[in-house]
């Protein structure tokens, strides 16, 4: 079952990364994210599109090979946790995102819990 939702979150990552990457301007836009100036579409670029492809590889990797299942669990519940905490500080301080980024932090919150729940499943 694992292995399933790694190559489930494989598929995600890759949609997202590479629609992140060839058209970041129209990916923000549809988020209801306004960037700016080349450095912004830049990092569009590298962080939403090259870092989830890279994410994709790692799930992809955990996937596929069971040495590589309880790392990229534990990469997930870093990274996914990162965004919840920052969410939560976002929100504390007063920042309240729209209908639909509460869809991604629904998403980012599930994937962090689903993937301690998974690691706690996986054997050593």
């Amino acid at each position: 079952m694992t292995r399933i939702y790694l190559a489930a979150m494989a598929l995600m990552f890759l949609a997202f990364g590479a629609w992140s990457l060839l058209d970041p301007l129209g990916m923000t836009a549809g988020l209801g994210v306004d960037v700016g100036g080349a450095n912004g579409t830049f990092e569009m670029r590298g962080i939403f599109g090259g870092v989830s492809l890279g994410a994709a590889g790692l799930c992809a990797a955990g996937a596929a090979r069971a040495e590589m299942t309880r790392p990229t669990l534990w990469f997930l519940i870093a990274y996914m946790g990162g965004y919840c905490i920052g969410r939560a500080a976002s929100v504390v301080i007063g920042d309240l995102p729209t209908l639909g980024t509460w869809r991604f932090v629904a998403f980012e919150a599930a994937t962090f819990v689903i993937s301690i729940i998974a690691l706690r499943q996986t054997t050593r």
